[in-house]
C-alpha cells in the first residue's frame, strides 16, 4: 500500500501528538507522590515526628522514678497524682524500652524539663558524646518554684557537631545520701535543606514554628512555642505540640526563671 506525502505528514502529526500526550501523563504521575506529601503536613504546628534512628542501643528517660528527698508543692496529692521530673523530649516506645530523642538544627540548643520540687538543690546537667565521653557539663541553679525551665548550651560551650549524636542528663541532688533523681535522652544535629533554610529566613515566629513542627526539628519547636506563649499566653501552641508527644499533664505549668 502505498502512502502520500500528505498522509505521512499526519501520520507524523499524529504520532507527535501521541507522545506529548504520553509525556504529559507521565508528568502528573511524576506530580501526584508531590501532592500527596504536602497533604500530610500536620496542621495547626502539630509535631510531625521523624522516624527514630535504628542503631541507637540505649534507651531513655522522659520521667524520673521517685523523688529521692525532693518535696512537691501538691503535698495533698496520692503518690499516683504527682508529676515527676520530666524531660519534655518525644519518646519512641518499643518492646523493653522508650527511646527518647529529638532533633535540632543548631550548634548550641536549649534543653527544656518540667521540674516539680520546691527545692534549690545541687543540680547538673551533662552532655556525652557517642563514645560516653563528657563534652560538656555544668552545675544548674533551681530557683526552688516548680515549673518548666529551659538549659542553654551557652555559646562557649562545645559545639554539637552535625550529623552527630550526643546523650544528656539532667540531675538533682535532693538528698546528698542519694543517687539523684534524673532523666536522659538523645538530641542529634541535622542540617536543614535548602527549602527549609530559605522558608525560616523569610518566616515569621509563628510560622517559624509551624515550619519546625512540620520538618520534626523538635529543640527549636519548644523554643519558638515557648516564646509565643510569653507574647501571649492565650495563645495554644504550647499546649498543641506538648499534647502531640504524649505531654498532655505539663501544658498547664508555668515557664520559671531558672538556670542561668
Amino acid at each position: 500500500m502505498k502512502i502520500t506525502l500528505r498522509e505521512l505528514k499526519l501520520v507524523c502529526t499524529f504520532v507527535a501528538d501521541l507522545g506529548a500526550a504520553i509525556a504529559l501523563i507521565l508528568l502528573c504521575f511524576t506530580l501526584v507522590p508531590t501532592q500527596l506529601v504536602k497533604s500530610q503536613v500536620p496542621e495547626k504546628g502539630i509535631f510531625n515526628a521523624p522516624p527514630p534512628p535504628e542503631d541507637i542501643n540505649a534507651p531513655g528517660n522522659r520521667t524520673a522514678g521517685g523523688k529521692r528527698g525532693c518535696k512537691t508543692i501538691n503535698k495533698q496529692f496520692t503518690a499516683s497524682q504527682e508529676k515527676n521530673l520530666t524531660a519534655l523530649v518525644p519518646v519512641y516506645q518499643s518492646p523493653n524500652a522508650e527511646l527518647v530523642f529529638g532533633l535540632t538544627t543548631i550548634s548550641h540548643p536549649t534543653f527544656w524539663f518540667y521540674v516539680p520540687y520546691v527545692t534549690t538543690a545541687s543540680a547538673e546537667f551533662v552532655l556525652q558524646n557517642e563514645a560516653g565521653e563528657i563534652v560538656y557539663q555544668s552545675p544548674v541553679s533551681l530557683s526552688g518554684t516548680p515549673g518548666v525551665v529551659s538549659i542553654s548550651l551557652p555559646s562557649t560551650a562545645y559545639s554539637l557537631e552535625t550529623g552527630d549524636r550526643y546523650h544528656w542528663y539532667f540531675n538533682i541532688y535532693c538528698n546528698p545520701q542519694q543517687p539523684p533523681v534524673f532523666v536522659d535522652g538523645w538530641i542529634k544535629r541535622v542540617e536543614p535543606n535548602t527549602v527549609l533554610k530559605n522558608q525560616l529566613e523569610k518566616a515569621t515566629l509563628k510560622q517559624r514554628a509551624a515550619l519546625y513542627a512540620t520538618y520534626g526539628i523538635w529543640y527549636e519547636l519548644v523554643n519558638a512555642s515557648a516564646e509565643l506563649r510569653r507574647l501571649d499566653a492565650r495563645r495554644n501552641d504550647w499546649a498543641n505540640i506538648l499534647q502531640s508527644v504524649g505531654l498532655n499533664n505539663i501544658t498547664s505549668e508555668p515557664i520559671v526563671d531558672c538556670c542561668n
